[in-house]
C-alpha cells in the first residue's frame, strides 16, 4: 500500500497532495483526489477566501458535498462546500432563494471549494494523506446509488403546487415593488439636467416610443390601412364600380353555396317525430 501511495503521489501536478478515498469498506482500488491550498490575487473578491479555502480536484461523480463536508470535518469546521464542474473565478453570488428554479445538475468528474473556519484546517486537511483511505459511504452516512438514486431524485423533481405557487407570487410581488421604485426615480430625474448641464432623454415623455414588438408593429400597420382607406375615393371611377359590383356578386355567390349546403345539412339530419 505505502508503494502504491509513493508511485501515485510521485504523478501528481507540483504543489498538490493526494488523498486516497474509497467509496465503501468492501472497495478494493481507492481513489485519490488531488488537493492543495486554494490560491488567489490580494484585491480580487471571491466567495472562497485566501488561507481558508481547501482546492479539491478530481472528485467522483457519486461525491456529494455533504460526503465531502463530512471527510474533511475531522480536520476542522467545514463553513460552506462549492463544487463545480470546472475551476473558475469564483464569484460571490447571490445565494439562491428558490429550490424550483436554476437548479443545474453537474454531471462527471467535478471540482470542489472546501472552506474551513479556520486557516488550521487547510493544513490539517492535506495532511490527511498520511493516513489510511477515507470513506465515502458508511452506514451511518450511506451515499445513494442506482436505483435508490434514480428513486430519490424522481421524488425530489414532484413540486409542491401550493409552494411553488407561493413562491412564485412573493417574487411577483418582489418584482413589481421593484418596477415601482425604478419608474419613480425615472420620474424624479426626468427633465433635470446633471452637473454638466446634459438631460438624459427617455421613453417616458409627451409622446413615448413605441415598444419595438410584433404586436405593436401589426397594429401600426393596421391603423395605416385604415387611415389609407378613408382618404381613398370610393366608387370615382369606372372601374371602381366594376370591382365593387364584381366583388357583390362574388359575395353572394359565396352565401349561396353556404345556404344550399347548410339546408342539406337540415333535410339530412331531419327525423321523424309522430309525438
Amino acid at each position: 500500500m505505502a508503494a502504491a501511495v509513493e508511485r501515485v503521489v510521485g504523478e501528481v501536478p507540483a504543489g498538490y497532495t493526494a488523498l486516497a478515498v474509497k467509496f465503501g469498506a468492501r472497495q478494493r482500488s481507492p481513489h485519490y483526489l488531488l488537493v492543495k491550498e486554494h490560491q488567489l490575487r490580494e484585491g480580487a473578491g471571491t466567495a472562497h477566501p485566501p488561507h481558508r479555502t481547501l482546492f479539491v480536484l478530481n472528485v467522483p461523480p457519486y461525491c456529494t458535498p455533504a460526503a465531502l463536508s463530512r471527510l474533511f470535518s475531522r480536520c476542522g469546521h467545514v463553513q460552506s462546500v462549492d463544487m463545480c464542474d470546472k475551476p473558475g473565478p469564483g464569484e460571490k453570488k447571490e445565494k439562491l432563494k428558490s429550490k424550483f428554479f436554476n437548479c443545474e445538475t453537474v454531471t462527471g468528474f467535478q471540482v470542489a471549494y472546501v472552506v474551513f473556519k479556520k486557516p488550521a484546517g487547510v493544513q490539517a486537511a492535506k495532511a490527511l494523506s498520511q493516513e489510511g483511505p477515507l470513506l465515502i459511504s458508511t452506514e451511518s452516512h450511506p451515499v445513494k446509488t442506482g436505483v435508490r438514486k434514480w428513486i430519490a431524485s424522481y421524488a425530489a423533481s414532484i413540486v409542491d403546487q401550493e409552494e411553488l405557487k407561493a413562491e412564485v407570487d412573493a417574487y411577483m410581488q418582489d418584482y413589481d415593488k421593484k418596477i415601482e421604485e425604478e419608474e419613480a426615480k425615472a420620474a424624479k430625474e426626468e427633465g433635470v439636467p446633471d452637473e454638466e448641464g446634459w438631460v438624459k432623454v427617455t421613453r417616458r415623455g409627451r409622446k413615448p416610443g413605441l415598444p419595438r414588438t410584433e404586436a405593436a408593429s401589426l397594429r401600426l400597420l393596421e391603423k395605416e390601412k385604415q387611415k389609407r382607406a378613408r382618404k381613398e375615393l370610393l366608387n370615382f371611377y369606372a372601374w371602381q364600380h366594376r370591382e365593387t359590383k364584381r366583388e357583390h356578386i362574388a359575395q353572394l355567390r359565396k352565401k349561396f353555396e353556404e345556404d344550399k349546403q347548410r339546408i342539406a345539412l337540415m333535410r339530412a339530419q331531419r327525423k321523424f317525430r309522430p309525438y
